[in-house]
């Protein structure tokens, strides 16, 4: 038993700066424009430092004992006890084939159908300052928000309960910005945003700030297919499945996924890449860049699955889990704890591999206290790199 010879990998050389430059990127300000005259505001450059409804936009949806009316200027364009219908009229009034901004604020809480959903044509921001409680049933993919073949929509903030089918669905869209939500579901899917439209075609240029979602029958957050995404928090607790899950998406920066209880009794894992994550073209540079996973209970803590790869995971922070707390399998250019970690088990840390994929190759697993756990290779992959691991009541089974 030793450890392998192993073709340098660099390491992520922008580090915390790198995420220092995130978060920086991630208060950038959201777009707002004029309620009357719909140009962007003087003040829309320090949008993202105001409460949720200050500053300016052109249409609102608000509600005043049980009636909801939703204005656009002057013109009042619903009035009902709908928390939905309130709203679509209000997005609806916009102006028709605009190609810049223009924004929504809701004020209220209210409920709707899992069976509906509020449907954001492109160049729209939604900003909702109230709860919206999902009741009843439904199928497909209903969700609160839902945007399909659209460009440059914005969620500045979302606040939602119950259980809707998705809590955010985005199919095949162009420049879409989510800031902060919170889900705290009885069940569903949090967010997901995928391409599977027209999978020629990838969803592009995602940005999530911050997002807290507990509850979920399913993952919290979801991409797959998306090339370019910036992700700041994704706080998941009690999630069916995954915290985090990225399938088939490149070119990703992620800077914390923070996960209790995700996936418990199952093998997914508070941050998991599957389905090619990560694979630009037949090979697998380095891509896809976390900045932490912290992970306690539930199902894993990292996974990485089916020709996934060219990731670089900075720090670590798994216990507990009840599966491996670290399972690398079938992946290709992955360094886990570039900068530091731990592991205490029982979860164990394995690199692995099935048959009818390529052997898993290129992986280094450094830095870690691993504490009443084991680090495990079987069977052997190719071109694997332990070192610099601490092991404390820990065996070590290595090729």
């Amino acid at each position: 038993m030793g450890t392998s010879k192993a073709r340098p990998i660099a390491r992520l050389g922008t580090g915390l700066a790198a995420l220092a430059l995130t978060a920086t990127a991630l208060s950038a300000p959201a777009e707002a424009r004029s309620a009357s005259t719909g140009e962007l505001s003087a003040s829309a450059a320090r949008h993202s430092a105001l409460a949720c409804g200050d500053g300016a936009y052109n249409a609102e949806a608000v509600l005043s004992g049980s009636t909801w009316t939703a204005r656009n200027g002057s013109r009042t364009v619903y009035t009902g006890t709908s928390m939905l219908s309130a709203m679509q009229a209000a997005v609806s009034s916009l102006t028709a084939g605009r190609t810049s901004k223009q924004r929504v604020v809701v004020r209220g809480s209210g409920t709707m159908s899992a069976g509906s959903r509020l449907s954001l044509p492109s160049y729209t921001v939604l900003d909702v300052c109230g709860t919206v409680n999902v009741t009843g049933s439904g199928s497909g993919d209903q969700a609160v928000v839902y945007a399909r073949g659209v460009r440059d929509v914005e969620v500045q903030h979302l606040t939602v309960t119950g259980g809707p089918l998705y809590g955010i669905f985005v199919r095949n869209g162009v420049n879409i910005t989510l800031g902060q939500i919170d889900m705290r579901l009885s069940s569903g899917l949090g967010i997901r945003i995928d391409n599977h439209g027209d999978r020629t075609v990838r969803t592009r240029n995602v940005r999530i700030d911050n997002v807290y979602v507990s509850g979920t029958s399913t993952h919290g957050v979801e991409t797959y297919g998306v090339d370019g995404l910036t992700v700041g928090t994704v706080v998941a607790r009690n999630t069916g499945h995954s915290g985090l899950l990225l399938n088939d998406t490149i070119n990703a920066t992620v800077n914390t996924v923070d996960a209790q209880g995700a996936g418990t009794g199952t093998g997914y894992a508070a941050f998991r890449m599957a389905n090619r994550n990560g694979r630009i073209g037949s090979s697998y540079p380095t891509n896809i860049r976390v900045g932490q996973v912290i992970a306690r209970g539930g199902g894993r803590g990292v996974f990485c699955v089916s020709e996934s790869g060219g990731a670089v995971i900075d720090r670590v922070d798994i216990a507990q889990t009840g599966s491996n707390a670290i399972l690398i399998e079938n992946c290709y250019n992955v360094n886990i704890a570039a900068q530091s970690g731990s592991v205490t088990g029982p979860g164990d840390i394995r690199i692995a591999a099935r048959s009818e994929f390529p052997n898993t190759s290129d992986i280094i697993i450094q830095n870690l206290r691993v504490t009443n756990s084991a680090i495990r290779e079987s069977p052997c992959g190719v071109n694997t790199t332990f070192r610099n691991n601490t092991l404390v009541n820990s065996t070590q089974s290595i090729c």
